[in-house]
C-alpha cells in the first residue's frame, strides 16, 4: 500500500479531491493521534487535513443566515400605493389601506405609512391642503382673458385686434379686426362671443382684462349677465396666457408678412387660430391642441407623414397618411 501511495505521488502532483473526499479523509484523519498521523504517507500535509477538519466542524454548526424584518413589500404594491396617493392629494394612509384591501391586497396600514414616508410623501390625513398647481389647473377652465393689440398695414394704417383666449385649454377666439375700436364696438364682440359659445358660456365664471378705457362699464354689464365676474389686473401687470399668444402670433405669422388691409388681416388671422387651436401642440396640454386630438397610430411600413403649408409655408402642419 505504501509503494502504490508512492507511485500515485510520483504520477500525480496535485490531486483533485471532490468536497465528500476531503470531508472522509478529514474525519478519518480526526481519530488518529498526531504523532502516528506524521508518520503516515499521505497525499496531502497533515496541517491541509486539519484544515478540512475545521472546515468541516464550521459547516455542521453554521446555519444559513436569514435576512431580518418582514419580508419586502412587492414592487407592483409599492406602485400602486404612490399612484392612489399622488392620483387623491386628500387621502391619508389608512384611506389608501381601506382601498387595498377592497380590492384584495392582504397589507398592514403600516407598511402603506411606511412606502409614503420612504416616497417623501405625508402619509397623515391632514393632507387634504390643495397644491397651487393643482388649484390653478382646476379655476383655469373657468377662466377667460381678453385683451386687445394691434397691427401696421403696409400703408402704415393701423388695425387693432380683440380677441379672447380660454385658460383651460388654450383655445383663441377672435373677437374682430377694426380700424376705430370704440367702447361699442368692444361691447358689440362680447355679445357675439356669448352667442357662439352657447352653452359653453354657462361654465365660464371670471373673465381677466386690462384697464384699457375701450372696456367700458356696458362690456362689464354684458358679461356679468351671462354670470362672468369681471377681474382687472392692476396697473402694468403682465397677463401671461394672452400676451404670450400675441408674442407666438406675431413671431409665427404677422412679423414675417406684409398686411395690406383690414381684410387681409383677418384672413391671416382666421389660418393662424385655426392652426393654433388645431393643431400646434402645447406643453400645457400634454402636447395637444388646444381642439385636442385622437393619438396617431404607430409609425409602420404602409404609414407615411404629409405635409400641409398655410399662409405660403410660413406655416407648415405634419400628419400621418395610411
Amino acid at each position: 500500500m505504501r509503494h502504490q501511495v508512492a507511485v500515485l505521488q510520483r504520477q500525480v502532483k496535485n490531486p483533485r479531491l471532490s468536497w465528500a473526499d476531503r470531508a472522509v479523509l478529514a474525519a478519518l484523519a480526526r481519530l488518529l493521534p498526531r504523532s502516528h498521523l506524521r508518520q503516515l504517507r499521505l497525499i496531502i500535509s497533515p496541517q491541509t487535513l486539519l484544515r478540512w477538519h475545521a472546515r468541516l466542524v464550521r459547516r455542521r454548526w453554521t446555519y444559513p443566515r436569514r435576512s431580518p424584518g418582514r419580508p419586502r413589500t412587492a414592487r407592483a404594491i409599492r406602485a400602486l400605493v404612490l399612484e392612489m396617493a399622488r392620483g387623491n392629494p386628500g387621502w391619508g394612509y389608512r384611506r389608501i389601506h381601506g382601498e387595498l384591501t377592497g380590492l384584495g391586497y392582504q397589507i398592514a396600514a403600516s407598511t402603506v405609512w411606511q412606502i409614503l414616508k420612504d416616497a417623501g410623501i405625508d402619509p397623515a390625513p391632514r393632507r387634504v391642503g390643495q397644491s397651487w398647481r393643482a388649484f390653478l389647473e382646476a379655476q383655469a377652465k373657468t377662466i377667460l382673458a381678453a385683451d386687445l393689440f394691434h397691427v401696421d398695414t403696409v400703408l402704415l394704417r393701423r388695425l387693432h385686434v380683440l380677441f379672447f383666449i380660454e385658460h383651460g385649454i388654450r383655445r383663441v377666439h377672435l373677437a374682430g379686426v377694426t380700424a376705430h375700436p370704440t367702447g361699442e364696438w368692444v361691447t358689440q364682440q362680447a355679445r357675439n362671443l356669448l352667442m357662439n359659445l352657447e352653452e359653453r358660456a354657462d361654465g365660464f365664471k371670471f373673465l381677466i382684462r386690462d384697464r384699457d378705457a375701450k372696456f367700458t362699464a356696458a362690456f362689464d354689464a354684458v358679461l356679468a349677465a351671462a354670470g362672468v365676474r369681471i377681474i382687472k389686473t392692476p396697473v402694468q401687470a403682465p397677463r401671461a396666457i394672452a400676451e404670450r399668444w400675441i408674442a407666438g402670433a406675431r413671431r409665427e405669422c404677422l412679423d414675417r408678412m406684409l398686411i395690406t388691409g383690414e381684410r387681409h388681416l383677418r384672413l391671416v388671422l382666421g389660418e393662424c387660430i385655426d392652426h393654433y387651436n388645431t393643431h400646434r401642440p402645447h406643453r400645457a396640454l400634454q402636447q395637444s391642441p388646444p381642439a385636442g386630438r385622437p393619438h396617431p397610430p404607430a409609425l409602420g411600413a404602409n404609414v407615411r407623414v404629409l405635409r400641409r403649408d398655410r399662409l405660403g409655408g410660413l406655416i407648415r402642419e405634419y400628419s400621418q397618411v395610411a
